[in-house]
């Protein structure tokens, strides 16, 4: 056994002093175990097993059902390190406040020790993580979401070279909450939550806030990415990763379907959620999913949204907070056909139709292994991963941004990236169109200071020699009518078809103060509904706008002070000097 990861384990179990200790296989003996135990817990209600075999439904604590990013801590030596783009606290001081909140408190239940892989098993771009947790819940949801068990602990070996995690669920208490990350040491310390990415150690806190450091310094890259294979009738595919904050599309795009008008296409799905990117040998940057599988937010996923995501999640998933119809059937807002007519809600009240609350929590999820997607690439266990030949970011802004554009170089799709930004909607806030800055999607996951986040952006562009073109895309867009002017889903291909013309060095554009955009009749819109005066505004810029948003751009690049690089300020004056 490994002497650093023995050692590790048993200084836990002094700490938190645990009835018995379980190491997991990930078999599925193991798993079949464990969910029985869940279900007898009442934490899991077996699905309908004609509809939902190997399903089950699971209700959180109602004050534990999303992210809590005031509870969310980096905490490396310096302040200034993790930038105000986090919340900081002094390492010293969180580690004596998380050992007091970790003593003793798995006394009378399981710990569970969770090796696991992110990233296919054997390849030099996987990393290995172990997880400590007292949640049943917790292993069942990492077996689906990452390579875990033995082989993980096989790939490990007697290496010393592994993220540290340590997840109670303590007693629930909001007040008690707290996940803290320790960059320099790669350590995570998570206790008092049981949901998502809280909890899952291996997602947002291993694979971005953790791994992005580690990027920085091995010169590779953690983003929250999707990447998607796009294969043409004569059997070329191209790769691209994306960045979007949440509510714009982004588990839609990575289960594209393309429309009639592009037949012959096939669209692979490499990853939905998170992209980590090295130099390959042949100067672009290659990239692998670091997960298992799709973590995915139920509400409004339908087979008109994502048939993909519905066809999947019927075999062997586990659902959280949706709601629950009389025949073992979870249900959610936005799903297709007509409600049930009587079920259990999120928080295990009766609900009709007419009860006037939602059914399904807003932010409730479905874990599903990725071997259920039916459009899963042929590339995703590929220990060398993919090639990317596109960048695009995107968000929702109803008047600024055009539907896509394209960057001059490298440095100004690291600025593209930088400025992102999507405006907030009514039912999220309570006010319409407050502009919120999301660099790359990165605002709550990235590990470090902003300023050098971008800066490391320029730096990998510099190190192969030919990095990915980069790209801008809006679904947004409003008219007068404040109606959408672009039907998205499905006919984002013809936007990603003009992105790969681009990377071919084909695709007709016309040279824009803000970047390349398409030219009228550049964009495949034979079927889509679109008529000549939408494109007009879908692609035009309003420069009054665009000042607008330069000033604002290049105050947001004030706060990280000293840490943001030239190279970006120099990037809102040569904006601002093209717009005259």
């Amino acid at each position: 056994m490994n002497p650093v990861l023995k050692s590790w384990v048993e200084e836990v179990a002094t700490l938190t002093a645990p009835q018995s200790v379980v190491w997991c296989d990930g078999s599925e003996a193991e798993n079949t175990r464990l969910c029985a135990e869940l279900v007898a817990a009442g934490t899991f209600t077996p699905l309908n097993a004609d509809k939902f075999p190997g399903g089950f439904w699971s209700r959180s604590h109602p004050s534990d059902v999303a992210r809590t990013e005031h509870c969310t801590y980096i905490c490396p030596e310096k302040q200034e390190d993790a930038g105000p783009n986090n919340n900081w606290m002094n390492p010293v001081e969180a580690r004596a406040h998380l050992q007091k909140l970790f003593s003793g408190c798995m006394k009378g239940r399981t710990m569970y020790v969770v090796p696991y892989c992110m990233g296919p098993l054997g390849s030099p771009l996987s990393k290995i993580g172990i997880e400590i947790t007292d949640s049943a819940y917790v292993v069942v949801n990492m077996r689906i979401m990452a390579r875990m068990g033995q082989p993980a602990l096989d790939q490990l070996g007697s290496s010393s070279d592994f993220c540290r995690g340590l997840h109670s669920l303590g007693q629930l208490d909001p007040e008690t909450r707290m996940i803290a990350h320790f960059p320099e040491t790669r350590e995570i310390w998570s206790f008092g939550s049981g949901y998502g990415g809280n909890a899952l150690l291996g997602k947002k806190c291993f694979a971005l806030r953790i791994a992005s450091v580690q990027g920085r310094d091995e010169m590779w890259m953690a983003e929250h990415m999707l990447i998607l294979g796009l294969e043409s009738p004569q059997g070329e595919t191209i790769y691209v990763a994306a960045a979007f904050p949440s509510a714009c599309g982004k588990t839609n795009l990575a289960m594209l379907q393309p429309p009639a008008a592009f037949k012959g296409w096939k669209a692979w799905c490499v990853g939905d959620d998170i992209c980590w990117m090295r130099p390959g040998p042949d100067g672009r940057l290659w990239a692998i999913n670091p997960e298992g599988g799709f973590f995915g937010v139920a509400p409004g996923t339908s087979h008109k949204t994502n048939s993909n995501a519905m066809s999947m999640v019927h075999k062997n998933s586990i659902f959280t907070n949706t709601a629950l119809s009389e025949d073992k059937c979870p249900w959610w807002e936005g799903m297709d056909g007509p409600p049930p007519a009587h079920a259990t809600d999120w928080a295990g009240k009766a609900w009709t139709p007419a009860s006037g609350t939602k059914a399904a929590h807003p932010n409730s999820r479905f874990t599903v292994p990725a071997v259920n997607c039916s459009m899963l690439s042929p590339k995703f266990n590929d220990p060398m991963g993919v090639p990317i030949s596109a960048i695009i970011f995107g968000g929702r802004r109803a008047k600024t941004a055009p539907l896509v554009y394209q960057s001059f170089d490298w440095e100004h799709g690291t600025f593209v990236g930088a400025s992102m930004a999507s405006e907030t909607t009514a039912a999220a806030t309570g006010a319409v169109g407050v502009v919120r800055r999301d660099p790359m999607a990165m605002l709550p996951f990235c590990g470090y200071n902003f300023g050098d986040y971008f800066g490391h952006w320029l730096k990998m562009g510099k190190s192969v020699s030919h990095p990915p073109a980069v790209f801008h895309v809006n679904w947004f867009r409003t008219g007068s009518d404040g109606k959408f002017l672009w039907p998205g889903f499905g006919e984002n291909m013809r936007v990603l078809d003009w992105v790969l013309q681009r990377v071919a060095g084909k695709g007709e554009a016309e040279r824009t103060p803000i970047g390349w955009v398409p030219k009228a009749d550049a964009l495949n819109l034979d079927g889509s509904g679109v008529n000549a005066s939408a494109l007009n505004e879908l692609l035009s810029i309003d420069t009054n706008l665009w000042r607008q948003e330069a000033k604002d751009v290049g105050a947001y690049f004030n706060t990280y002070a000293a840490h943001m690089p030239a190279a970006m300020h120099a990037q809102v004056a040569a904006l601002q000097q093209r717009l005259g």
